[in-house]
C-alpha cells in the first residue's frame, strides 16, 4: 500500500516513475475513508483539490526525473488546523472560527507548495493549541491509532495520529510547549520542534508568540529532515525569523555519532516516571553509547520552575493574542443588545473551557498589581532556564531525556484535573522557554496495552543538523519505527 511508505520511499518511487502522485494521494484518501471514522485525525478533507494538486505534480515531473527531482514533489502532507491555507477552513479546533476560510497561505504552506508537495486536509487539534490530549477540540476527540480508548497527545494530536495511521505521508504541527514532540511520542512517530526563528510563524494562528514554532511530523528521521529543510528559512513577514542559511539536513545524515557528547539532565530522571518509560529510555541511552556517544551527567538547576514559568508566560500571551476573536471582525458572532454584550456573548459561546481558563489566568497575571509579581518574574526565571541550557551545551553536544513521563492515558482520565494534564508537558516545555530545538522518536513500547514510548533529544540553538544525525543513528540501529498499529 503506497500510503504505508515513508516520505523517502514515496519520493524515490515518484522520481523513478514507478508510481504517480495521484496514485499515492488516492491511497491516502482511501485510508482516510477506511480508518478515520475511528481515529478522527481530520476535521475536513477536500479530495477533489488534493487529487488536482497530485495531477499537477505529475505534470510537473519532467522525463529526466533525476535532473529535476524535488524530494517533496507529489508527496501528500496534511496540515494542522492552526496554519493558514488559502481557500481552506481555518478553525483552530474552535467554534469561534468554525466557518472561517483563510484568504492566504502561511509561509510554510507557500514553501511546501513551491517544493511541489500536495498540501491537503485540516488536522484536528486542541482548541487554539491549548492542551496535551486533543480532547479540547470543539468538534471531536482524536484517538490514538494504537488504542482507540486512549489520547494521541496534543495539541497536534491529529498530526501525529494521521502519520501513524498512514492517512498521509507526513504532516505539519505546531509546538508551544511540546505539542509536536508529545503526540509524536504517544503515537510512535518522529516529531521535531525547530529552534525559535528557524521556521517562519507567518500564517500560524498565535497561541503564545514567544514560544510557538511550526514543526514536521514524519515516519522517519530523514522524512522529518526533508520537510524541515523545505519549510525553514528567513521570512521578512516574521520579525522573529532568523537570517541564517538552511543546511541540507537530509544530505548530511551519516549516522556517525562517535565522540558525540550526550548530556543526561539529572532533573529529568526522577521519581514519577512510568517504570516502562524509564526502562525504555535507559536502554535507548545505552544503545546511543554503543554507537559511540559519550554520556555526561549534567544539571539544569531551574527545571523545577519550568511548569509555573511556562503557564504564566503562555497564558499571558494567549490572553493578548486571543483578544482579536471578538465576533466583530471575523469568525462566529453571537448577537448582543450592544457591542459589549456582543463581545461577551460571542466569546462566551465561542471559546471552550480550557481556552477560557487560560485567558482568565493570563489576564490575571497581566493585571495591575500582579504584572511584576507574576509575569515579570516569570520572564526573569525564563532567562535563567535558557542560561541553564546554554551553560550545559558548553559541555555537551545534545541532551537525552524521556519525551513523556507516561505512555498515552485514557480519554477522559485527566479532563477534570487540569494540573495533572499540565504536568504531562514536564519534559518538553523547557525547550520552548529556552528557544532551542528538540526531537522525539520511538524508543520502545509499554506492555498490556502495547503503547509507544518516545525518546527526546534536545539540541543547541540552530543545532538541528546534529540533532537529526544523532536521531538517525539511533533510529537505524533499532526497529521501533517500523512497528505499525493494527487498525482493523
Amino acid at each position: 500500500m503506497l500510503n504505508r511508505l515513508t516520505l523517502t520511499e514515496v519520493s524515490a518511487q515518484l522520481a523513478q516513475r514507478k508510481v504517480s502522485a495521484r496514485e499515492v494521494m488516492q491511497a491516502c484518501l482511501d485510508q482516510i475513508h477506511r480508518v478515520d471514522p475511528k481515529i478522527h485525525a481530520f476535521l475536513s478533507v477536500n479530495p477533489e483539490d488534493a487529487l488536482a494538486q497530485a495531477e499537477a505534480a505529475d505534470k510537473a515531473r519532467q522525463p529526466d526525473a533525476t535532473a529535476t527531482h524535488r524530494p517533496l514533489l507529489g508527496v501528500p502532507i496534511a496540515i494542522k488546523d492552526v496554519l493558514a491555507v488559502k481557500n481552506q477552513p481555518l478553525s483552530c479546533g474552535s467554534k469561534i472560527l468554525g466557518r472561517y476560510v483563510s484568504p492566504y497561505d502561511a509561509t510554510v504552506i507557500e514553501k511546501l507548495k513551491a517544493a511541489g508537495a500536495v498540501v491537503f486536509g485540516r488536522l484536528n487539534m486542541d482548541e487554539f493549541a491549548m492542551g496535551s490530549s486533543t480532547e479540547n477540540s470543539a468538534f471531536i476527540a482524536t484517538r490514538n491509532p494504537w488504542d482507540a480508548s486512549r489520547i494521541p497527545g496534543g495539541s497536534s494530536g491529529g498530526s501525529a495520529a494521521a502519520v501513524v495511521a498512514d492517512e498521509c505521508i507526513a504532516s505539519l504541527g505546531s509546538d508551544t510547549g511540546g505539542s509536536v514532540r508529545q503526540p509524536a511520542a504517544l503515537c510512535g512517530c518522529v516529531g521535531l520542534k525547530p529552534t525559535y526563528g528557524r521556521v517562519s510563524r507567518y500564517g500560524l494562528v498565535a497561541f503564545a508568540s514567544s514560544l510557538d514554532q511550526i514543526g514536521p511530523l514524519g515516519k522517519t528521521v530523514k522524512d522529518a529532515a526533508l520537510v524541515l529543510e523545505a519549510i525553514s528559512g528567513y521570512d521578512v513577514r516574521d520579525a522573529t525569523s532568523i537570517q541564517q542559511d538552511v543546511p541540507a539536513y537530509a544530505q548530511t545524515l551519516n549516522g556517525d555519532i562517535k565522540g558525540l557528547k550526550l548530556g543526561l539532565p539529572k532533573e529529568y530522571f526522577v521519581g514519577g516516571i512510568d517504570p516502562e518509560v524509564n526502562q525504555a529510555v535507559r536502554v535507548a541511552i545505552q544503545q546511543l553509547e554503543k554507537l559511540g556517544a559519550e554520556l555526561v551527567e549534567i544539571s539544569l538547576p531551574h527545571t523545577d520552575y519550568a511548569i509555573a514559568t511556562y503557564y504564566i508566560i503562555a497564558t499571558a500571551e494567549a490572553s493578548a493574542n486571543l483578544a482579536r476573536f471578538d465576533g466583530i471582525r471575523y469568525g462566529q458572532r453571537v448577537a448582543g443588545a450592544d457591542p459589549i454584550a456582543l463581545y461577551c456573548q460571542t466569546r462566551g459561546a465561542g471559546f471552550g473551557p480550557e481556552v477560557k481558563r487560560r485567558i482568565l489566568l493570563g489576564t490575571y497575571v497581566l493585571s495591575s498589581g500582579y504584572h511584576d509579581a507574576y509575569y515579570l518574574r516569570a520572564q526573569k526565571v525564563r532567562t535563567l532556564i535558557r542560561q541553564d541550557f546554554l551553560k550545559a551545551f558548553e559541555q555537551v553536544d545534545l541532551m537525552v531525556t524521556p519525551t513523556m513521563p507516561t505512555p498515552a492515558f485514557k480519554i477522559g482520565e485527566k479532563v477534570d484535573d487540569p494540573l495533572q494534564m499540565y504536568l504531562s508537558d514536564i519534559f518538553t516545555i523547557s525547550c520552548n522557554l529556552a528557544g532551542i530545538c528538540g526531537l522525539s522518536l520511538p524508543c520502545g513500547f509499554s506492555q498490556n496495552p502495547k503503547l509507544p514510548i518516545g525518546l527526546q533529544l534536545l539540541g543547541k540553538p540552530l543545532g538541528e543538523g546534529i540533532l537529526l544525525n544523532a536521531a538517525q543513528a539511533y533510529e537505524q540501529s533499532t526497529a521501533w519505527h517500523r512497528e505499525k498499529p493494527v487498525l482493523g
